[in-house]
């Protein structure tokens, strides 16, 4: 295997190439390491128990019941062997925001807020699903919006 290293300005961001004239066992454990390491998919089991990985762009929320974690999209659930203090550090940049002591949400997966509560904020999801934010979080939440969702 040759590696070989090209430092130049014109290069704005980090590029990796792969090359070889066939897609042999050897380039697809290359690609399968990348993937992992750069890849910012979670690891979960869905209601059936099989293990599966799940693009963060794809969730609307995770949350946290009964001693476990669960990440829901727009149609299934499922359980990750994780907890939420790692997924919000770990997926803050794709726009995750901790709600509640027990919930973290996609911010483009918001369809509405409701402020009519006292103090809460019902945060109403593009898939229907509702969910209210704690009031330490409310000012949180509210300048994340106003930023357009990007982390600082």
């Amino acid at each position: 295997m040759l590696i070989k290293t090209n430092i130049n300005d014109r290069y704005k961001e980090t590029e990796l190439h792969v090359c070889k004239d066939t897609m042999d066992e050897e380039v697809k454990q290359i690609l399968g390491e990348l993937h992992a390491m750069y890849d910012p998919s979670v690891a979960g089991t869905d209601e059936r128990g099989n293990r599966c990985m799940i693009q963060p762009a794809d969730i609307v929320t995770f949350y946290a019941e009964k001693q476990k974690v669960f990440a829901k999209d727009n149609e299934k659930t499922y359980t990750i062997p994780r907890t939420l203090s790692d997924l919000e550090k770990e997926l803050e940049s794709y726009g995750f925001v901790r709600i509640s002591k027990s919930e973290i949400v996609n911010l483009r997966k918001i369809k509405s807020l409701d402020m009519s509560f006292t103090g809460t904020i019902r945060v109403i999801m593009k898939n229907g699903y509702e969910t209210y934010t704690s009031r330490r979080n409310v000012a949180k939440l509210k300048e994340l919006l106003q930023k357009g969702g990007e982390k600082r």
